[in-house]
C-alpha cells in the first residue's frame, strides 16, 4: 500500500478498536487465543462501553479445524467475524484483517475512484495479535490508555509459554529479553496502532515475515510517536516449529542450537 498524504491528529480519544489475528492452522492455540481476546474486550467494555469493538480471525490458508472455532465464536459474540484469504503470508492476512475492518481503500473500488480515508481514522485503534497468543485481560485498556495520552503505536512485550518449551532455551530467551518499559522489541502479537498514522505509514508489507518491524519502521521515519511497554505482556507459544520463515519460532529454533545476539 503506497503512502499517503493524511492529517495525523494525535492524543484523539478513541471510539472505536478493530482487532485483527492472523491464522494459519493453529486449531490447537486458536480458541484459547479468542478466549484471551474476549475477555478483554468485556474487561474494556465494563469501563468504556461506548467504545465499539469487533475482531477479526484472518484465516489463511487453514485446513485444518480453525474456521470452525471462529465460527462458533462469531456465532455467540457479534463482535467477532472470520474472514477466508489465501495469501500464505502474514503480512497480507494482518493487511486484509484491516481492510476488512474499514480501514484502507477497498481493492474491490472502481477502477481510477480516489479513495478518501475516513474522518474517524484518528479515533480508530487497531490492535494486533497472534492466533497461538493469549492476550492479558488489560491488553485493550491499556492500549487505549497509551494511545489517548499521545501514542501513534504501542508496542507491548511477549513471554513465551513454558509449557512444553525446553527449560533451557527459556531461559536463554528470558536472558535476552529482560521484562522492562521502553523496550526496543517488536512484535505482532501485541501491537496497537493508531489507524491514521497506520495509513500514513503504509500499511503492513505483504511480507511473510517482519512486517511488524517493518511497518514500525516506517511509523519512526514519519515522526510518530511509538511507545514500548510490558505493562500488558502477551504468553505467546513456545513452539520452535515456526509458521514464518523468519518469525518468532524461528528465532527461538535458532536460538536453542547457538548464543546468538539478542534480537526481536
Amino acid at each position: 500500500m503506497a503512502a499517503l498524504a493524511l492529517p495525523l491528529p494525535r492524543g484523539h480519544s478513541i471510539d472505536r478498536i478493530a482487532v485483527v489475528l492472523p491464522a494459519h492452522n493453529e486449531e490447537e492455540h486458536l480458541g484459547r487465543a479468542l478466549q484471551a481476546v474476549q475477555r478483554a474486550a468485556d474487561a474494556l467494555r465494563r469501563l468504556r462501553p461506548a467504545v465499539d469493538i469487533h475482531v477479526t480471525v484472518v484465516l489463511d490458508s487453514c485446513t485444518d479445524g480453525s474456521a470452525a472455532i471462529t465460527a462458533r465464536y462469531a456465532a455467540a459474540d457479534p463482535r467477532f467475524s472470520g474472514l477466508e484469504v489465501s495469501f500464505r503470508n502474514t503480512g497480507a492476512s494482518r493487511a486484509a484483517g484491516i481492510r476488512a475492518a474499514g480501514i484502507g481503500p477497498s481493492r474491490r473500488r472502481p477502477p481510477g475512484k480516489r479513495w478518501t480515508p475516513p474522518p474517524w481514522a484518528g479515533r480508530t485503534w487497531l490492535a494486533n495479535t497472534d492466533a497461538d497468543s493469549q492476550v492479558p485481560e488489560n491488553w485493550l485498556l491499556r492500549q487505549l490508555e497509551f494511545a489517548e495520552a499521545g501514542a501513534d503505536a504501542v508496542l507491548g512485550s511477549v513471554e513465551p509459554d513454558p509449557a512444553g518449551m525446553d527449560p533451557e532455551l527459556l531461559r536463554r530467551w528470558l536472558e535476552r529479553h529482560p521484562f522492562e518499559e521502553d523496550h526496543p522489541h517488536v512484535y505482532g502479537a501485541n501491537f496497537g496502532v493508531r489507524a491514521s498514522a497506520y495509513l500514513a505509514a503504509g500499511g503492513f508489507p505483504k511480507l511473510a515475515s517482519h512486517e511488524d518491524r517493518t511497518l514500525v519502521q516506517s511509523l519512526r521515519n514519519r515522526a510518530f510517536t511509538v511507545t514500548a511497554t510490558d505493562s500488558m505482556r502477551v504468553l505467546t507459544s513456545g513452539r520452535i516449529h515456526a509458521r514464518a520463515p523468519h518469525g518468532f519460532g524461528a528465532y527461538l529454533r535458532t536460538l536453542g542450537r547457538r548464543r546468538p545476539p539478542a534480537v526481536d
